[in-house]
């Protein structure tokens, strides 16, 4: 199911990016000759009206194809008043905004959901989770804020992020302080249990807990996580959608610029492969991670789809604005030489995410969990 699901996230991240294409260039009067998902060799295809609809054997990426997006092409004259390079600026540049455009609404609408959904997490003197199985199951409860552990103050209104984690640091080795009898087992028991006081629903509860020692943590533990989930409203939710969408963008050009010249950040990029393989992973691990992932994925494609570099969706919008700054239109041979330059980033970037994927697959994984 992990299979599918990543494979039709990515399927709709493509197609809604074309689609953001295809829907604005026929709401201004350009002729769509094309609409492909993947790319050839073409395993199915349908033609409707004027335009031929199919889905490609190679699922990484897709297009549209538009009459005129190279001016050297022969067009019957019929079809040249709704030619790409016949329209103005302005059209051309909202067709190609509107494929990155699509990514960021979705990128936003995920981010938006998940926090309406989830709520916000923050670092807290307060029972989050409790693992089911362990010692602290039936004895404490999400939302409990811990008053004080072993005679320690705990929580209390006015606390400072660095003092809470100090105090949880501190709730940590206490805990880890009650021992077993004998020999440290993994499952073992400690002899004295741990005394809790905890503030639930406005009622003040003293509590006694044993702690268990964990093999795979090398510690006693209670069997719980802090913090406190707030739920937001839509607004609020929309809010952090757009902060969490800038720290990502910052995030991807800063990633991409130090490529160049950092070999550890070269070691970070993922490429298709690598990107799908960890959506895969994410739904079998946890369904809202899975989203989160797509969601940044949907806006990294945008981020990195509008740098100015032809074939990009940036290298179309930058050109046609240069048309604009300069009055008239600029020489195909200058932008097919300029393109160079973007085809070669984007070789670039491939070629450093495939290899990278490939040695992730074969070692040390993508770390997910």
């Amino acid at each position: 199911m992990s299979w599918f699901l990543a494979f039709a996230g990515f399927a709709a991240l493509i197609i809604l990016h074309e689609f953001g294409h295809f829907a604005v260039a026929k709401a201004v009067g350009m002729r769509v000759e094309r609409f492909m998902l993947f790319f050839p060799p073409v395993l199915a295809k349908v033609r409707r009206g004027e335009t031929e609809y199919g889905i490609g054997a190679l699922p990484l990426g897709g297009y549209v194809k538009i009459t005129g997006m190279n001016p050297a092409e022969e067009i019957p004259p019929e079809h040249q008043d709704r030619a790409y390079f016949r329209q103005p600026v302005r059209k051309r540049v909202v067709v190609i905004a509107a494929g990155p455009g699509m990514n960021l609404l979705i990128a936003f609408l995920i981010f938006v959901g998940l926090f309406l959904s989830q709520g916000v997490f923050q670092d807290a003197l307060a029972v989050d989770r409790v693992v089911p199985g362990s010692p602290a199951q039936r004895v404490l409860q999400p939302g409990d804020r811990i008053v004080s552990l072993d005679g320690h103050p705990g929580y209390q209104a006015g606390l400072s992020e660095k003092e809470i984690q100090a105090r949880e640091l501190e709730f940590r080795k206490l805990v880890n302080s009650h021992r077993c009898a004998g020999k440290l087992t993994s499952g073992c028991v400690a002899t004295t249990p741990v005394r809790v006081i905890v503030l639930r629903h406005g009622a003040r509860l003293t509590l006694e807990i044993r702690p268990r020692y964990s093999a795979a943590d090398k510690r006693m533990l209670l069997g719980l996580s802090y913090g406190i989930t707030q739920h937001v409203g839509v607004a609020r939710a929309a809010d952090l959608s757009v902060n969490a969408m800038w720290r990502v963008t910052k995030g991807t050009v800063t990633a991409i610029v130090r490529i160049f010249y950092s070999a550890q950040a070269r070691k970070q990029v993922s490429g298709v492969v690598g990107s799908y393989e960890a959506t895969r992973q994410s739904f079998q691990f946890d369904t809202a991670q899975a989203l989160n992932v797509l969601a940044i994925i949907s806006l990294s494609l945008a981020v990195v789809n509008l740098f100015p570099f032809l074939p990009l969706d940036g290298g179309h919008i930058f050109w046609a604005l240069a048309e604009k700054l300069r009055g008239r239109p600029i020489p195909y041979l200058i932008i097919e030489r300029a393109s160079v330059i973007g085809f070669m980033l984007v070789a670039f970037l491939f070629i450093v995410g495939l290899s990278n994927d490939i040695g992730r697959l074969r070692g040390q994984g993508f770390g997910i969990r």
